[in-house]
């Protein structure tokens, strides 16, 4: 017996070596996975990121076939001084539009989500129906809502007008062109507004309610008191992330007007996809506009972090 057991011994230590060789260590396996993906990252992010910044101080083009001069800041200053009443120009359209599609979407956004906050029989339905332009190509979008928005063949004139053949024509307007890609961007991005609103909502304390109910307070002052400071951290993440979306409008003013008419509803972006590609390939001087307009998102993100951070203090 013991002759026997001592001939399995020796069977058993070489086939649980061989299992140990074909084992992977943890180790192993998170290199296999980590290392890729940090490759892969700096090859697709990191290294455009800092090449780009390098280019910013260069007069480099992409069709020149030249090697890149070095300029310093002359880039920065032609944007900021010598051209800086036409780009003044693309950064008050930015503006203008991020105020008013943001504001718009926060209004509309909160108004939905407190409508849909009472549960009611196909109100599912209603705000599945409700998130349906928020999942559609923004360039889908604007090639519908261009169609829409024809004077002749669209469906909007004859919404808001008798005659509707007498009506605006929305996109040749050089005053109501912004406006009609303002109410193409509210009425895509209203309900993402109303889910964040919506989730905010669900999450207030019915006893919150009550309380104040017994203690006889009115609508308003429940709503005031109660409903929007708990509401807001989370509106101020919706303005955030639609204000940094709004600086970078380009897709859907394309599909919409194309910068048109004139430079009427030319924004940042399409102002240096026109100066990086179309006919100028500035390649050096665009570099530097897209750096100048993410030092403004970084600011202005900053700024509603720190107002976020004080309304969750306070």
């Amino acid at each position: 017996m013991s002759q026997a057991h001592a001939q399995v011994i020796p069977g058993s230590t070489q086939s649980s070596q061989r299992r140990k060789r074909r084992q992977i260590g943890d180790r192993t396996i998170a290199n296999l996975f980590i290392w890729p993906t940090l490759i892969l990252l700096i090859v697709v992010n990191v290294f455009p990121l800092f090449y780009s910044l390098y280019l910013s101080f260069t007069d480099f083009s992409v069709i020149a076939n030249q090697a890149p001069q070095w300029l310093a800041f002359d880039n920065y200053e032609q944007i900021l001084t010598a051209e800086r009443s036409r780009y003044w120009h693309n950064f008050t359209v930015t503006g203008t539009y991020a105020v008013l599609s943001v504001g718009l979407q926060m209004i509309i956004g909160f108004g939905l989500a407190m409508l849909l906050r009472e549960k009611f029989r196909g109100s599912g339905l209603i705000t599945t129906l409700l998130l349906i332009p928020m999942m559609l190509s923004p360039v889908v979008v604007g090639l519908f809502w261009k169609l829409i928005f024809d004077p002749s063949k669209g469906i909007f004139n004859y919404l808001i007008y008798t005659n509707a053949a007498g009506g605006t024509q929305w996109l040749s307007n050089s005053t109501l062109a912004l406006w009609s890609i303002v109410i193409v961007d509210v009425w895509m991005w209203s309900p993402f507004v109303m889910l964040l609103c919506l989730s905010g909502l669900s999450a207030i304390p019915g006893y919150l309610y009550e309380a104040a109910a017994i203690d006889r307070a009115s609508a308003w002052f429940q709503f005031r008191r109660i409903t929007l400071p708990q509401v807001a951290p989370l509106l101020l993440i919706a303005v955030l992330f639609r204000t940094i979306e709004a600086f970078k409008a380009f897709d859907l003013v394309m599909g919409l007007t194309g910068g048109t008419p004139g430079d009427a509803t030319e924004t940042v972006a399409v102002r240096l996809y026109r100066e990086a590609f179309l006919g100028k390939f500035k390649t050096g001087e665009s570099s530097a506009l897209a750096y100048i307009v993410l030092v403004i998102i970084i600011a202005a993100s900053n700024l509603y972090i720190r107002a976020l951070n004080r309304v969750r203090e306070g």
